[in-house]
């Protein structure tokens, strides 16, 4: 784990300091060891102020910031065959061999001519570039759990794992790169092609009881796919029924399983949290925080997720205090339930798709799974990178989204009044024999189970501001270059 950053200068000019600039910014990421790249030369070091780049000259580099979660995690970029690479991220299933290793294997070692098979053929949580004599590539899994942006000024072109590297070489319109792409950035331009991108499958008819089995089955084999590198994992856990259906996989894989909530003080979500932890016999750490320490941590998660959005800033703060606990207690993966309200139509607002027809509700929970890459997995892994914590989402497996956006959507959503939705996934739940007042409890968003966003709009309330106003100032202040 850790960052990457790549950049072509336009007019054949050394590009090397612009690509350490990055990797200077993007240093929260990852400070184990840190490298640079030309096509022909690499040079690694323990800091990036130790790095010796003065002899480094080239119009092509690229530059990884590596975490080292375990004891395989290798310094990067590679020399291979003529060109420097970078692979970010994960191969599931995961495996006691570094994913360096498993990648050079799948590639059969030529990463540059077979860049197009690593999106086609490899699953997992990755992006990676190529630096070779006259372009850079660069490619995301299909997902897109792991950042990647890119951009372009004046001189130069570039991809970093987050905007603000990119803003600091003065690139002001960074963009997300699309999962399941692979481009090509030269001296001419970016050129994008789409590998393997997500599609709305043809709904097929079936059974509940036979989406329920066949679901058990695929997210069991996700969940396997994602813990079989480790013995223990931490869980972002609410009570709720997705994260008590995360845990409760995890355990039937024989991992360990610690669960972390965290929430404002006397929030009466953190009593059911405890409840459901001690049905479920696991350990549960909880820490509780003052709305001061709202007020304390908002500019620094500001700054991590790089948007003014005042629903995400509500999201993301009692996730970084769930990343902050795990790192705390030693946890290096942390598994979370993203994915499973766009999968299984768990928000309100799906009921109004629904009143419109079935075909608007397939529409929009399509929509919001293919985007949930800018809207949720960015944020996410940005706040969790910075605590040295893996994160990993059982529910974000290829296997499980097509099965899952195949099932009609009455396997999901009943009625138009429907207050619990997600129905095949509570058969699920069901099965694994959680308790019925989980199975069916009624979804509570983590803003408001946690009091963050009511927190939020009383500092809002104090400055005379409406909150997303308050969220913009602030924002203001941590990056003060750029436009809201």
């Amino acid at each position: 784990m850790g960052a990457i950053a790549a950049a072509i200068d336009k007019k054949g000019e050394n590009v090397v300091p612009q690509v350490v600039l990055m990797l200077r910014e993007l240093r929260h990421r990852g400070t184990d060891t840190h490298g640079i790249a030309t096509p022909n030369s690499v040079k690694l070091a323990k800091s990036i102020e130790e790095m010796p780049i003065e002899n480094l000259r080239s119009n092509i580099a690229l530059g990884h910031n590596l975490s080292q979660i375990f004891s395989n995690d290798h310094p990067q970029p590679i020399l291979n065959n003529g060109y420097a690479f970078v692979f970010e991220g994960r191969i599931f299933p995961s495996s006691n061999a570094s994913a360096i290793e498993a990648f050079l294997r799948k590639t059969k070692s030529d990463v540059q001519t077979n860049s197009a098979s690593i999106i086609r053929e490899i699953e997992g949580a990755y992006v990676f570039s190529i630096a070779s004599s006259n372009k850079l590539i660069a490619g995301r899994d299909n997902l897109g759990t792991i950042p990647l942006y890119y951009g372009e000024n004046e001189t130069t072109r570039a991809i970093a794992s987050e905007r603000k590297a990119l803003w600091k070489i003065g690139i002001k319109n960074a963009k997300s790169f699309p999962p399941g792409n692979l481009a090509k950035i030269d001296a001419k331009g970016f050129t994008s092609q789409p590998i393997k991108t997500l599609r709305q499958p043809s709904i097929k008819s079936v059974n509940m009881e036979t989406a329920t089995k066949h679901l058990q089955k695929l997210l069991t084999k996700s969940m396997r796919k994602r813990v079989s590198d480790v013995d223990k994992v931490a869980v972002a856990f609410s009570g709720g029924l997705d994260s008590s259906v995360i845990a409760v996989l995890a355990k039937l894989c024989e991992k360990e399983v610690h669960l972390i909530s965290v929430g404002l003080k006397n929030q009466e979500e953190i009593q059911h949290a405890k409840d459901v932890a001690e049905a479920l016999c696991m350990p549960y750490h909880v820490q509780t925080y003052e709305v001061e320490q709202i007020r304390e941590v908002l500019p620094h998660v500001l700054w991590l997720i790089e948007q003014p959005n005042s629903v995400n800033v509500s999201i993301a703060i009692p996730f970084y205090w769930i990343a902050e606990t795990a790192s705390q207690l030693g946890y290096r993966v942390l598994l979370a339930g993203q994915g499973s309200d766009e999968l299984f139509g768990g928000y309100h607002k799906y009921l109004e798709n629904y009143r419109q027809g079935i075909a608007s509700v397939t529409e929009a929970m399509y929509h919001d799974v293919a985007y949930s890459y800018e809207i949720n997995f960015q944020r996410d892994n940005q706040i969790c990178a910075f605590h040295k914590v893996e994160l990993r989402l059982p529910f974000i497996d290829s296997d499980v989204i097509q099965y899952a956006l195949r099932l009609p959507i009455n396997l999901k959503i009943e009625s138009a009044e429907d207050p619990l939705r997600k129905r095949v996934l509570r058969k699920v739940a069901q099965n694994l024999g959680l308790p019925s007042y989980i199975v069916n409890r009624r979804k509570k968003a983590i803003q408001y189970a946690t009091g963050v966003e009511k927190a939020l709009r009383k500092l809002a309330k104090e400055e005379k501001l409406p909150l997303q106003k308050y969220i913009e100032k602030i924002f203001r202040k941590v990056h003060p270059n750029v436009e809201v």
